[in-house]
């Protein structure tokens, strides 16, 4: 992000984002390719908006003999306070972080997420 010090724009570091890795559905994360190249959007930025919107519902359904056996590791980054309540989510619901996430992408509202330009966004 961009922001203004001093009559200059100064390129900083977003301090609010976390970086995690997580194991996911190798075929979720493809589709989350097919719709963030769509939406012109990062997958981090699409999954965070899940997590906003399962920790919004502030309920789940998970049947943990459905859970996917091709898991992959995925890289990306959130917004640190919602990771965060997304953890004690899963820690409520006695669930694993990973099957939490999976879920959410059921909860992503396209219309709703930030388009791959928010990294660069300037902040006065």
């Amino acid at each position: 992000m961009w922001k203004m010090i001093n009559g200059k724009l100064v390129q900083s570091i977003d301090e609010t984002r976390k970086e995690y890795k997580t194991r996911i559905s190798k075929a979720m994360i493809e589709n989350l390719k097919a719709i963030a190249k769509a939406n012109n959007t990062h997958i981090g930025y699409l999954l965070e908006n899940g997590f906003e919107n399962i920790l919004r519902e502030n309920y789940i359904q998970f049947d943990k003999k459905s859970r996917p056996k091709d898991r992959v590791e995925l890289r990306t980054t959130c917004n640190e306070t919602v990771l965060t309540d997304l953890r004690t989510f899963a820690k409520e619901n006695k669930l694993n972080l990973n099957d939490v996430i999976e879920a959410s992408i059921e909860y992503i509202d396209v219309m709703n997420v930030k388009n791959a330009g928010w990294r660069y966004r300037k902040e006065m």
